[in-house]
């Protein structure tokens, strides 16, 4: 299996380095990551400017060759599949510091990288796990993995959104919640201000496990289907009639 790696805090970043040993057992890994953090780029990419785009030596103590892209994650992809082609068979993108669950994952670069393999025509997984919990979540890399071979997920979706808590109590396939916080604008001085985020539900409440936000929140892993097509066909079936 071929597997291109990348992720949106950086190619730095311990969740990458941790994808990266783990997914090496599984067939040959190349690396394409931001060379900065790009947290809550989404599927942005860059268009109007020239960047830089380097192989360093990151992973060459795994065997892996890596390169540094001064872009987006989606970015990454796109470069990775010009010079090589759709050749990749599936892409990982995070691990991500921070739950990408929910209205986040509009927001999520890890998912914008996966997205744009999508449109590449490549399967991707992207990974989640709870701020300043990767070293402890990686001894579930193997379970989740073997869940999703022997169950046909990839099989069924192009993408799936893995979301994973420490010592998780199970794996549950689930569909994206919805919002489940907002954002509050304080003036920092002069005309700068600061984007404060402030919960939108009580977490001590009744939790639906049909939910990512709610399975992850109540300890479970999450598995979520995803796709970049985004006609609402509920909708187009209504204004058709």
């Amino acid at each position: 299996m071929k597997i291109l790696l990348t992720n949106d805090d950086g190619i730095s970043a311990i969740g990458l380095r941790a994808l990266a040993e783990w997914s090496r057992k599984l067939g040959d890994v190349i690396v394409a990551a931001p060379k900065h953090e790009q947290s809550g780029r989404s599927h942005g990419i860059v268009l109007h400017q020239s960047y830089e785009i380097k192989e360093i030596p990151a992973f060459s103590d795994l065997g892996i060759v890596s390169v540094a892209v001064d872009a987006t994650p989606a970015d990454c992809v796109r470069y990775m599949v010009d010079k090589y082609g759709a050749s990749f068979d599936i892409v990982f993108s995070g691990i991500n510091d921070g739950f990408n669950i929910g209205y986040d994952i509009s927001y999520s670069a890890t998912c914008g990288a996966a997205f744009e393999a999508n449109c590449a025509g490549i399967k991707a997984v992207s990974f989640s796990a709870s701020r300043g919990t990767i070293p402890q979540i990686t001894k579930h890399l193997d379970e989740v993995w073997e869940h999703i071979n022997n169950n046909g997920y990839l099989d069924a979706a192009d993408l799936l959104n893995v979301n994973i808590p420490v010592d998780h109590k199970g794996i549950l396939v689930t569909e994206q919640a919805g919002i489940f916080y907002r954002d509050h604008f304080v003036n920092v001085g002069g005309d700068m201000y600061k984007a404060q985020v402030y919960l939108t539900r009580d977490l001590r409440g009744k939790f639906d496990l049909r939910y990512d936000a709610d399975a992850v929140l109540s300890g479970y892993c999450s598995i979520t289907p995803l796709t970049v097509k985004k006609t609402d066909k509920e909708a187009l079936e209504k204004m058709k009639r």
